[in-house]
């Protein structure tokens, strides 16, 4: 079997080889088959293809990983442009045929479909060309392939499935960017839901002071001014609980002020989770929540507590009210979506919950969402497990 047959094989069987080439090499210090030599240095390749493109395809990306991209179609030259068909790079001999590339590039993007090129390349020595769509639910892009001699069925489908793994890279960079997007405009959505909900309480409780004790009003107006500039930053995605709970202190003097001695606050955390990493806003709103629902819809108010653990791998947080609770199916149609949010309770014990809970486990995976403990009057308990290391989550 020909060197070019041999990637579309192994591409092909990329996740079983993988693991095939890990148990084998826990058991034999050195590969000693031309078939387990040519599936490592095979996937090599590839990983040395997949990580550029991860970033996206443009220019750089695309220089970088057209030398590995030839030698996976065991190539003379290759060529890669972009959803536009605008050439990006070229990489090897054959430079005259970039302009024939060009042409058939911004075809295959048109159609969606390899185009092979036989004729007009005696003068540059090659024999084909053959441009294949890079795809993932759409085109992405364009790999053109140069060779000594006229590809059969088996070389044509060993491009097409490096073609389709490229693509399925730059796929993956295109959903990580979404990802990114989608948790900056959900941040923009709890500071909206902080803008209403808090602001014109904070700014009345300010003015209430500002005659019969100033400088209370000042010490108010400054955690105001701290609290609205870390809330609204401009900033990463993630942030520090230590930061997180900083603000939080700020968020509960304005309130205090406010309730006076029917809100207690209790706060209970170990020190060495201070520095644990946790999306920005995380905790927030779950205290929000508390006061708004659990201690201002009760005449005699009540206790907010705040609890961070130590539990091995993981820190466990935890926001607890004493307050009027609420019926556990109502709060989770609320969350599902599947009862219309409102003015009234359910809007009330719904602010941020959701959105929160999206994030966590967009960030750390389905075993890190909210847990919701409630009941009519037995107060509310929302609970968070969050990971005292993940790799790629840094402030």
């Amino acid at each position: 079997m020909s060197t070019l047959a041999w990637v579309g094989v192994i591409i092909a069987v990329l996740v079983v080889a993988t693991a095939v080439v890990v148990l084998r090499t826990r058991t034999r210090p050195t590969l000693t088959t031309p078939t387990e030599r040519a599936v490592h240095a095979t996937l090599h390749t590839a990983s040395l293809a997949a990580a550029p493109l991860r970033e996206g395809l443009t220019a750089e990306s695309a220089e970088s990983a057209a030398p590995h991209l030839r030698a996976l179609t065991a190539a003379d030259a290759v060529g890669v442009a972009d959803a536009d068909g605008t050439v990006l790079v070229w990489d090897g001999p054959h430079g005259g045929l970039a302009a024939h590339f060009a042409d058939a590039a911004t075809r295959c993007v048109a159609d969606g479909r390899r185009i092979l090129i036989t004729s007009g390349l005696e003068e540059s020595g090659a024999r084909a060309l053959v441009v294949e769509p890079l795809t993932g639910t759409e085109v992405l892009g364009v790999l053109g392939v140069v060779t000594r001699t006229v590809p059969g069925p088996g070389a044509l489908s060993a491009i097409t499935d490096v073609a389709r793994y490229a693509g399925s890279q730059i796929q993956l960079a295109e959903l990580d960017a979404s990802r990114a997007r989608l948790d900056r405009a959900e941040v923009r959505a709890l500071r909206a839901q902080i803008s209403p909900h808090f602001i014109y309480n904070a700014l009345s409780t300010v003015a209430s002071f500002v005659r019969t004790d100033p400088e209370r009003a000042r010490e108010l107006i400054v955690e105001f001014a701290d609290f609205t500039r870390y809330s609204f930053r401009v900033a990463g995605e993630y942030t520090l609980l230590a930061d997180e709970l900083r603000n939080i202190d700020r968020y509960l003097t304005l309130e205090r002020a406010r309730f006076g001695e029917s809100l207690d606050v209790r706060l209970q955390v170990a020190p060495e989770v201070l520095n644990v990493v946790l999306p920005f806003l995380a905790l927030q709103p779950l205290v929000e929540n508390a006061v708004r629902h659990g201690i201002s819809g009760s005449p005699a108010g009540g206790t907010v507590t705040i609890v961070a653990d130590d539990e091995g791998a993981d820190c466990v947080i935890s926001v607890e009210d004493d307050g009027v609770g609420m019926d556990p199916e109502l709060l989770r149609s609320g969350l599902d979506g599947t009862t219309a949010v409102g003015s009234g309770v359910l809007e009330t014990a719904h602010v941020g919950l959701a959105n929160v809970d999206d994030r966590l486990r967009a960030a750390f995976g389905d075993d890190y969402g909210l847990v919701v403990e409630t009941a009519p009057g037995a107060g509310t308990k929302v609970s968070m497990r969050v990971p005292k290391f993940r790799p790629g989550i840094t402030v």
